[in-house]
């Protein structure tokens, strides 16, 4: 519990209510944590106003150095942190290392890059203006609220977080109530690296986040479902509180006749089935080139049947436990419906686990193509062409990201895709590279972080007109004359008039 915390439960004369953070995978209590009130979240936010302005008056070398030895904190103290991740969402080591390595390498290229993103720079003022000297640089707004998912609990909050920071703002996190250790682990790790706490966490359930939206934060940076992100929407509406929504997706693999089937089934299978399926940016829909259709399911099922998902497998539990019913339903309404599982099915669902499961022959407007199944699944389909590929794969209301398999029409395919972030030949390789913006469209949210966009996202423009000398024109004067005004009139007709064309 911070300070800020302790202090408003004394007030109130009796201990603060506490919740408990679970291993998804045995059940077992990882951590307690107090659930923070909005009276304390409301005091946290003002706490951090006051980092803010020391932190923004740091400036971009000397934020820079603070990052750059967070960063090193993280390195030092890696198997700690490898370690958190692993039991409070059960993934397996090897996938809460890649996570919290490219998490770290995203803070590195934030506070690298701040300064030639948002410092002051200057643009033409244009032939009309030519007497102004005109500059635009980017200001930190203030305070950035950020309310993190429980399936990558470092990755995708540092996404907001990182660049929050190297913009030169101060940050409230509010953790999953799955993964709450995880979010204090990295603030604590911020405060011994610092000195101070730009970044602080609040912990707590939904009425926790409910209380950052309404606390006072300049921003609210939201990763989650996309029911619960119009809520963080409509909360935010009330103070005209601006919104970054990191939603759902359904995110579709496409397999083109001069494909490489051997790389892109592995691929699939792993985009699938990687984090237990728990990834926004997974794969849970593919459409495959009538030509190469059985050969590619032949190779997907080959590569899955050695894959396991429990304690001695590669596929960890499912970290929410709610989930598991809306993976069974998803699972039933696609064999209702037609349907096959030509690996797994019904029986894959257990208490904690999901053995992969693929579907074929599964009709589109089944809910495991149409709706998010957050899970080790997903469905293959035979398309006659990439038309047709392209035409289903944006027939959802999603718009996260995508992939294309394609030795000669890769990048052609993936113009086409109404999405905010592609991949060709590779799996999610976009959100490995720090200088891509990581969003979506449609019900997948808006809004990016990563790149320079997130780094802008989480600052104002000001713009800043200084006249050189006196224009030959003044035109913002009750002093004008006609005569002004024609001269006027005159040179807007040469600049953008309409150009005559002699004859030849």
């Amino acid at each position: 519990m911070s300070p800020t915390s302790q202090a408003a439960a004394s007030r109130r004369g009796h201990a603060a209510a506490t919740f408990d953070s679970l291993d998804p995978a045995t059940g077992e209590v990882v951590g307690t944590h107090p659930v923070h009130t909005e009276e304390e979240v409301r005091a946290a936010v003002d706490s951090a106003r006051t980092e803010a302005a020391w932190w923004a008056d740091l400036g971009f070398t000397v934020r820079k150095r603070h990052l750059t030895a967070w960063k090193a904190a993280l390195v030092q103290r890696l198997p700690e942190l490898i370690e958190t991740v692993h039991r409070e969402t059960g993934k397996p080591v090897g996938d809460a290392t890649l996570e919290a390595g490219l998490a770290i390498e995203h803070i590195g290229w934030a506070a690298g890059h701040a300064r030639r993103v948002l410092g002051r720079r200057k643009v033409s003022p244009g032939l009309l203006m030519v007497n102004q000297s005109a500059s635009v640089a980017y200001k930190p707004l203030g305070v950035i609220g950020v309310i993190g998912p429980w399936n990558y609990p470092v990755f995708t909050p540092l996404g907001s977080i990182a660049y929050a920071l190297a913009a030169g703002n101060a940050v409230v996190f509010k953790p999953s109530e799955y993964t709450p250790g995880v979010g204090v682990w990295l603030a604590e790790r911020f405060e011994e690296a610092v000195g101070r706490p730009v970044l602080q966490v609040v912990t707590g359930l939904g009425a926790t986040g409910a209380a950052l939206c309404h606390a006072g934060a300049d921003k609210i940076a939201f990763t989650g479902s996309t029911a619960t992100g119009k809520k963080v929407m409509a909360a935010c509406a009330e103070t005209l509180t601006p919104v970054v929504i990191e939603a759902g997706g359904k995110d579709a693999v496409i397999v083109d006749a001069d494909a490489d089937i051997p790389a892109a089934a592995d691929a699939a299978l792993w985009g699938a089935c990687g984090n237990a399926g728990q990834t926004c940016i997974g794969v849970e829909r593919v459409y495959v080139h009538e030509q190469v259709y059985d050969e590619f399911v032949d190779a997907l099922t080959t590569k899955a049947a050695g894959l396991h998902a429990g304690a001695d497998g590669k596929i960890g539990p499912i970290t929410m436990p709610s989930q598991l019913h809306v993976i069974r339903r998803h699972m039933q309404d696609a064999l209702d419906k037609g349907g096959r599982a030509v690996v797994g099915g019904l029986d894959a669902v257990g208490e904690r686990y999901v053995q992969p499961t693929i579907l074929v022959d599964v009709p589109e407007n089944s809910l495991a193509v149409q709706e998010e199944t957050f899970g080790p699944t997903m469905t293959v389909a035979k398309v006659r062409d990439m038309d047709e590929a392209i035409e289903l794969t944006n027939a959802t209301a999603y718009g996260l990201g995508n992939t294309v398999f394609s030795k000669r029409h890769g990048m052609i395919v993936a113009e086409r895709i109404r999405s905010g972030m592609s991949a060709v030949n590779g799996m999610i390789s976009f959100a490995g590279i720090p200088s891509l913006p990581f969003g979506g469209v449609g019900d997948s949210g808006f809004g990016r972080i990563h790149g320079p966009d997130g780094l802008k996202e989480f600052t104002y423009a000001k713009a800043i007109a200084r006249q050189r000398f006196r224009p030959m024109l003044t035109l913002t004067t009750f002093d004008r004359t006609e005569k002004t005004d024609r001269l006027f009139t005159r040179v807007i007709g040469l600049l953008h008039g309409p150009r005559t064309r002699k004859e030849p």
